[in-house]
C-alpha cells in the first residue's frame, strides 16, 4: 500500500520562536500577579507556568523587576496602539472623548493584562527605581498626547484659547488613575465604571469650552 505523504508543518524561525515565548511569559506573569501579587511571583514560576524551565524567565529576564518592566511595557504599547486607532485624525474634544470611551473598551475587554498593568503602575510608588522610571515615562507620554489634542483643538478654534492646557491634562489623567483605582476594587462594577468614563467626558466638555 502506499503511503500517503503529510505536509510537513513549516518550522517557526528564531523571530517566531522569541515572539512566542515572550506571549507565554508575558501571560503567566500576569495571571501571577493578579492571583498572588508582585510579592508572591517568583521567575521559577513564571516560567515553569509558561510551559518552560523554571530558568527561562531568570535568563531571559535577569530580574523580578526587569520582568515587571516588560509587562507595563508590554500593556502599554497595546494600550496606545488601540488608542491611536480610536483617536485616528481627532483633535480636542473630539480625540479626548475618542480616547476615553477607547479607555473603557480596552479595560472591559483586557481585564486581566490591565489589572496586572495597573497593580504594576501603584507598585511604582515603592523603592523599584527601574518599575518607577518606566511608569513615570508612560504617564508623561500620556499627558503630552492630551496637551497635544488640547493644543491642536484651540489652534483649529474648536476650544477657547484662554484654557490652562498643561492643567487640565494633568486633571484628565489623574482622573483616569483614579478610575482604574475604583475599577481594581469593583472590578464587576463595570455600569459603575461605564458611568465614571461618561463622566469624565462631562468634566472635559466643560473644562475645555468652544472658543467665542
Amino acid at each position: 500500500m502506499d503511503t500517503i505523504a503529510r505536509p510537513s508543518t513549516p518550522r517557526r524561525t528564531q523571530a517566531e520562536r522569541t515572539a512566542l515565548s515572550e506571549t507565554r511569559l508575558l501571560d503567566a506573569a500576569v495571571n501571577l500577579i493578579i492571583t498572588r501579587g508582585i510579592a508572591g511571583m517568583t521567575l521559577k514560576e513564571v516560567g515553569e507556568l509558561a510551559g518552560y524551565s523554571r530558568a527561562m524567565a531568570g535568563w531571559r529576564y535577569g530580574s523580578k523587576a526587569a520582568l515587571c518592566s516588560m509587562v507595563v511595557r508590554a500593556v502599554s504599547e497595546d494600550w496606545l496602539q488601540t488608542m491611536a486607532a480610536a483617536v485616528g485624525t481627532k483633535v480636542g474634544l473630539a480625540a479626548i472623548h475618542a480616547a476615553t470611551d477607547a479607555h473603557y473598551r480596552f479595560v472591559r475587554d483586557g481585564a486581566d493584562r490591565i489589572r496586572a498593568f495597573y497593580i504594576l503602575w501603584f507598585d511604582s510608588i515603592g523603592p523599584d527605581p527601574e518599575l518607577k522610571l518606566v511608569i513615570a515615562n508612560i504617564h508623561e507620554r500620556r499627558q503630552r498626547d492630551i496637551e497635544r489634542w488640547i493644543t491642536q483643538g484651540i489652534t483649529a478654534g474648536a476650544i477657547d484659547s484662554q484654557v490652562d492646557v498643561r492643567s487640565i491634562a494633568a486633571q484628565f489623567c489623574a482622573a483616569i488613575i483614579g478610575i482604574v483605582y475604583q475599577w481594581l476594587v469593583t472590578p464587576q462594577a463595570d455600569t459603575e465604571i461605564k458611568q465614571l468614563h461618561e463622566g469624565l467626558k462631562q468634566q472635559m466638555s466643560r473644562a475645555l469650552p468652544p472658543a467665542h
